[in-house]
């Protein structure tokens, strides 16, 4: 057994913290802080779900208002222990080169494509975690024969928790955050017969 490079060791006893992730250079890209637990995303990437995440990233871009910005591949600092990266995430924070993360309260909508070694983190710990921090709206999109559904779910202030507000196929059309409206088949390409 090999033994474990020296940057992946945490630098005190207590584990990892959200500031720790901006010092590791050498990790691999998409490394998440879960519960002070690094969560590294070390299996290939499926095409489907890099191409819908690519044509929803355009998709949103032509719909979002003037306020706001669609990113990827950027991590949400929750809490002092939490750190995830999503997909897609729509924020009102101004454009700033050097920013690695951004603040729940800066976040108005999240997105999660689903894949096969995060299903259980994004239906269930980024569900809740999501939720607890405050961020408005959340949508887990799952792959049903190659084609997109979207769960959409809106945070409901007494409880603190989302509630489901829809799951959408062929079309979703919202009005939060903001107008949306889309057209979900042709955000991956058609199946060759």
């Amino acid at each position: 057994m090999t033994a474990l490079p020296d940057w992946m060791r945490p630098p005190r006893a207590e584990g990892w913290f959200a500031e720790d992730l901006d010092r590791l250079p050498e990790a691999p890209r998409h490394t998440e802080l879960i519960d002070g637990a690094l969560v590294f995303m070390m299996s290939p990437q499926r095409w489907w779900h890099g191409h819908l995440v690519t044509m929803l990233t355009v998709a949103l871009m032509e719909q979002v208002p003037a306020d706001a910005r669609v990113g990827r591949e950027m991590t949400i600092k929750l809490d002092p222990r939490n750190r995830p990266e999503p997909d897609l995430l729509v924020t009102t924070a101004d454009y700033d080169d050097d920013r690695t993360w951004f603040a729940p309260d800066e976040v108005r909508l999240v997105v999660e494509v689903v894949s096969p070694e995060s299903a259980h983190r994004d239906r269930t710990v980024k569900l809740r975690k999501y939720a607890e921090a405050g961020i408005p709206h959340y949508w887990c999109i799952e792959d049903e024969g190659g084609a997109p559904v979207v769960h959409v779910y809106e945070l409901d202030g007494p409880t603190g928790a989302y509630a489901p507000a829809g799951i959408f196929r062929g079309t979703l059309q919202r009005p939060v955050p903001f107008g949306i409206n889309l057209d979900l088949d042709k955000l991956t390409p058609p199946r060759s017969s």
